[in-house]
This record gives structure tokens, C-alpha cells and sequence, in this order.
């Protein structure tokens, strides 16, 4: 385990060699017992060099990085350890070319670590539904259709009819779920809400007219914007228009311009680090320790 630290010189006084990194991953991925990444197999063959292995029933031969996002990498680990640190505990996490300022790799190289951590921290399973009291919101992600090069505007295009839909939802007691999703029509809200929210609960929302339809399911309740309304009783949206605040100035002030391609990698990272914004440094970077699970190849990535 990490003993306390709070910056990143005390990270480096931790794991001041490559073998304690690796010594620490094993911690973490074999917390529950030895397994071979290949077959499963409990039966694991140690080696003097304490980095390698191998299965007493496939045969195979193999390090504790495989089989998790570490796996081919060139890097050391501890330069690994320290871009974990740094978007971990960044509040709006940190750009591909400083970190690779920081890190003395290439900008690609930079990319390629930073997605494989938002690779690690993705938010796509969910346990149960939001219950209690929930608000729900969309925001528009993309630039400003004023701004655009006459060649890339889209001819009587207004509002964010060309932008990238994001959707979220955010309980009252603190646990926010966010991603990209198709489109902001009925068929999408809805099984969006009923896929997050419990029914029967309490749903705060904008005027939007796709939520005021699901009043038969939820205890609806609107505030109108339009009208200068923000908060009437405990009727608000303004926990998740915080987010989407946190979420605009991770793009447009540290990475200045993502794609819609990538854009829920983005969201997952927001969403990760808000759900664990109440932990210290130490839980954040452990927490993303144990799922560190399942590889992502550059091929992958850019298909």
C-alpha cells in the first residue's frame, strides 16, 4: 500500500525504483491471490528477478503488467506512478503535452498514457440505479458555430443542433453519472433515465419537455431557466450545472479542443474524480489501482 503523501516529490520518495513500482502493482492486482493473466491458472512459478512468472498449467511466461494497462509499455513505471498522480488529483486533470514536458516523453506518447488511465478510470457498469433525489441535465460540447471557419459552418445551423450531447445524472448524496450519448431526443433521454434512476424518485430537471414526460414514473419537478427561475423550494438543477462548469473548463481550458470520438473517455475522467472527490490523495491513487484491469492497444484507441 502507498504510505500518506501529498505531492509529488513525496510520490518519488515512495517508489524510488523501478522494482518497488512493480512490487506495488503486484500488491494491488494479486490483493485477492496469484492468477495468470493467460488462463486463469492460481498456480504461479516465482523467479529470481521478482519480475517475471510463470503458469504451472499453461506454461506461459509473463510479467505482472500483463493483461492490465501497463502491458507493453517502454515507460518505467514511476513515470507511469507519476502520471496517475497528476490526473488523479489535477481538479481538471492534465494536458497531453504537459505531461509530456513533465514526463520528458512525446506529445503521442503523452496521449497514449493519459488515455489508458481514462481507460482505467471509465464509468461504464453501474451497481444499481440513482435513488432519493436526482437531477437531471444535458449540456452541448463543441465550438461556437459564429467561430467556425466559413468552410465548416453548417448552413442554418443553431444552438447545439451540431454540438456533442452530454447527459447527466447527479444524486443529491453525491454520486454523479455522466456520458455521451447520440442524440438529446425523447428515445434517448428516456432510456437513459429509466436505465439510471429509480423509479419513483425524486427527478429535478430544466423545462425540457422529454423529462415532463416521465412525470407518471418519478416525482417531477422544473425550474424554468427561461424565466429567470433557478431554484424554487429544493427544486434546482444547480449540483449538475456544476459539473457540466467542472466538465467545460476541462476541455476548454486544459485541452482546449477534444473530439467527439473520444469524448466520453473525457466525461469518464470528469466523472471518476468527482465521485472521489471527498478521498485524499492517496485513496484516489489507490482506487485507480484496483482497475487497472484489461489492455488498450494505440490500435484500438485510434479505430
Amino acid at each position: 500500500m502507498f504510505q500518506n503523501f501529498t505531492s509529488l516529490f513525496d510520490l518519488m520518495d515512495a517508489f524510488p525504483d523501478e522494482q518497488s513500482c512493480v512490487d506495488h502493482v503486484r500488491a494491488f492486482r494479486w490483493r485477492d491471490g496469484e492468477f495468470c493473466p493467460h488462463c486463469g491458472s492460481t498456480k504461479v512459478y516465482h523467479f529470481s528477478d521478482r519480475k517475471t512468472f510463470k503458469c504451472g498449467d499453461c506454461r506461459d511466461r509473463f510479467s505482472i503488467k500483463v493483461g492490465t494497462i501497463f502491458e507493453d509499455t517502454k515507460l518505467p513505471l514511476r513515470k507511469w506512478f507519476m502520471a496517475i498522480w497528476l490526473i488523479t488529483n489535477h481538479p481538471k486533470g492534465i494536458a497531453s503535452t504537459t505531461l509530456a514536458k513533465d514526463l520528458k516523453v512525446t506529445q503521442k506518447t503523452a496521449w497514449f498514457v493519459l488515455h489508458r488511465i481514462r481507460h482505467a478510470a471509465r464509468t461504464g457498469s453501474f451497481n444499481a440505479p440513482l435513488k432519493g433525489t436526482v437531477e437531471a441535465d444535458t449540456t452541448f460540447v463543441g465550438g461556437k458555430e459564429k467561430n467556425k471557419h466559413a468552410n465548416k459552418k453548417i448552413p442554418r445551423s443553431q444552438g447545439g443542433r451540431n454540438k456533442a450531447v452530454v447527459l447527466g445524472f447527479v444524486s443529491r448524496e453525491g454520486e454523479l453519472r455522466a456520458s455521451h450519448v447520440a442524440d438529446d431526443s425523447v428515445a434517448t433521454l428516456h432510456e437513459q433515465v429509466r436505465g439510471n434512476v429509480e423509479q419513483g424518485s425524486k427527478l429535478m430537471t430544466d423545462r425540457d419537455a422529454a423529462f415532463s414526460m416521465l412525470a407518471s414514473e418519478y416525482v417531477h419537478a422544473a425550474v424554468n431557466h427561461g424565466e429567470g427561475e433557478y431554484v424554487r423550494d429544493d427544486a434546482h438543477t444547480n449540483t449538475i450545472e456544476s459539473v457540466w462548469a467542472l466538465l467545460k473548463r476541462q476541455i476548454y481550458g486544459i485541452h482546449h479542443w477534444v473530439s467527439a470520438k473520444h469524448l466520453n473517455r473525457y466525461v469518464s475522467e470528469m466523472t471518476w474524480r468527482f465521485n472521489r472527490r471527498g478521498m485524499k490523495t492517496t485513496g484516489r491513487m489507490n482506487d485507480l489501482f484496483t482497475c487497472v484491469e484489461g489492455r488498450l492497444t494505440y490500435k484500438v484507441l485510434i479505430s
